[in-house]
């Protein structure tokens, strides 16, 4: 007979606040909602948000909805934008730019996916067809959207050739650790406002309960370490070592600095290729986020600094700041009742903007493996493994930007062209090359289109095409996806202005 659960946890202590902290606090304050839980945050006075990217992807509005947080409210509270994707410029080669667009691109019809369809058009456009050919991103609302600097919340875009699209929100980090902790406040999480100060284990090797600066003792069922790089829980008390992902990875530090606005917000991030690494140009409502993520073996902090500031637009809003990192995760990320998040769990430079995704994938996995007091290995262990493929899958998804560049013109570019790539991407990009097949996965963040965003923008397309998808008639394939193309293009020119939609509907109040 199923019994009542017997050994609950009844008391979670989140250790660190910043957005990760609060995010925790925010999401398990309300699935907790009605229990005798008890959730406390102790949050330092000294320490700042680090911020190095303030965009997210499109998992991050499910987070808003998991927390039953209003999104206008969200925007309005954290001087947010409408993130459509990410442009890169110079990338595949100086000069060349590219996106990576959020949401569907174009349609399956008859059983194919719609990358066979538009292959059999480039096939036939290069065996004498006459007619026009479209370029893949002319089939992805959301690119075409981007392009046009428009937007539209989906509620108004159903049924329409856009409904596919996709999005996410750059935001104010700050603002939204802030908006978060009043919001959590609100729903019952106790915070204090000291600094840990030591860290009692028990005999199992369990967190049994920290002090803190001011003396006072906590005690918890359960932790959650959002204490940054140091990892104070997970690393220096439970000592579960790193996993160094630099040799896949080199970038190591990395120099931010924010901007007044000189233009209209743009509805998507801008990253830019530079002689070691890359920066990056996140435009919120009331200010632009800026950031240059180099090697420093190929780049001193000063030439760094100096690049950045070469490269923003607008006065300054504070003075560029160094951040150092090392690529990788923690290799258990849940061990006995401790739960790292954030920068404590792990570090994947920002390229595709995937932090605080992996804060809120980190809690949708211990969410779905909840444990009681009796702290079950097989849970802890199924967790781990969950989490570790999101890490790796994030990992190899950034790795593909470097590894297909064709840049050779600086020493870190050189040694791109010649890296080392795991055997996970390196046996899915052999396979691509054969006929543009890709394993699909709805729990994967990047789906089948990211890859093929990346992939056409690197300019690596596959020897040929599914051969079923020569049962189409290729000339009416071609008419249906010229049709297609400009249905998109003209739905999307009766949208508004991105800048003029946040103006009318979700104008910071900051």
């Amino acid at each position: 007979m199923m019994q009542v659960t017997p050994n609950p946890i009844r008391s979670i202590c989140i250790v660190g606040g910043g957005t990760a902290g609060w995010m925790a606090a925010a999401l398990l304050s309300n699935i907790h909602q009605g229990t005798e839980t008890k959730i406390t945050l102790v949050e330092s006075p000294d320490i700042a948000t680090i911020g190095v990217g303030e965009a997210t992807v499109p998992s991050f509005m499910a987070f808003l909805s998991s927390a039953k947080i209003n999104p206008k409210e969200f925007i309005e509270a954290t001087a947010g934008t409408f993130k459509l994707g990410i442009r890169f410029d110079d990338w595949y080669q100086k000069g060349h730019n590219f996106l990576h667009p959020f949401g569907k691109i174009g349609r399956s019809l008859d059983g194919h996916d719609f990358y066979q369809l538009w292959l059999k058009t480039l096939a036939q456009s290069n065996n004498g067809y006459s007619g026009d050919v479209t370029r893949l991103m002319d089939h992805s609302p959301s690119a075409i959207m981007a392009e046009q600097q428009r937007f539209m919340v989906e509620a108004q875009l159903k049924n329409t050739p856009l409904e596919t699209y996709g999005y996410a929100l750059h935001l104010d980090a700050v603002l939204a650790a802030r908006y978060l902790r009043e919001l959590s406040i609100a729903k019952g999480v106790v915070r204090v406002e000291a600094t840990v100060n030591a860290v009692q284990l028990d005999a199992r090797g369990f967190i049994d309960s920290i002090t803190l600066t001011n003396d006072e003792r906590i005690s918890a069922d359960f932790f959650i370490d959002c204490s940054g790089f140091k990892g104070l829980l997970i690393e220096e008390n439970l000592h579960v070592g790193y996993e160094d992902w630099s040799e896949y990875l080199p970038c190591n530090r990395a120099v931010a600095v924010q901007t007044e606005n000189i233009h209209e917000p743009a509805p998507f991030t801008i990253a830019t290729a530079r002689a070691a690494g890359w920066t990056w140009k996140i435009p919120l409502q009331h200010r632009t986020g800026n950031g240059y993520v180099f090697a420093s073996d190929y780049c001193s902090d000063d030439e760094a600094t100096q690049t950045l500031l070469n490269a923003v637009e607008g006065r300054l809003v504070n003075e560029p700041r160094i951040i150092p990192f090392v690529t990788g995760k923690r290799k258990k990320i849940w061990h006995n009742n401790c739960l790292a998040l954030g920068l404590a769990s792990g570090f994947l430079e920002p390229l595709e903007s995937t932090a605080i995704h992996l804060v809120y994938r980190t809690l949708v996995h211990f969410i779905r493996n909840y444990p009681e007091r009796d702290f079950s290995a097989a849970l802890e262990q199924e967790c781990n493994a969950q989490i570790d493929q999101d890490y790796m899958e994030v990992r190899d998804f950034i790795i593909l930007h470097y590894c297909t560049s064709q840049r050779d013109d600086t020493a870190f570019w050189r040694w791109c062209q010649n890296m080392p790539v795991p055997d996970t991407l390196r046996d899915k990009i052999n396979r691509f090359r054969l006929r543009g097949q890709l394993e699909r996965n709805s729990e994967n963040l990047f789906g089948v289109d990211s890859w093929l965003s990346i992939l056409e923008g690197m300019h690596i397309r596959p020897q040929g095409y599914h051969p079923l998808v020569d049962a189409l008639d290729g000339e009416k394939l071609a008419r249906s996806l010229m049709q297609g193309k400009q249905a998109i293009y003209d739905t999307v020119m009766r949208l508004p202005a991105h800048g003029d939609f946040i103006q009318q509907h979700c104008a910071s109040k900051k």
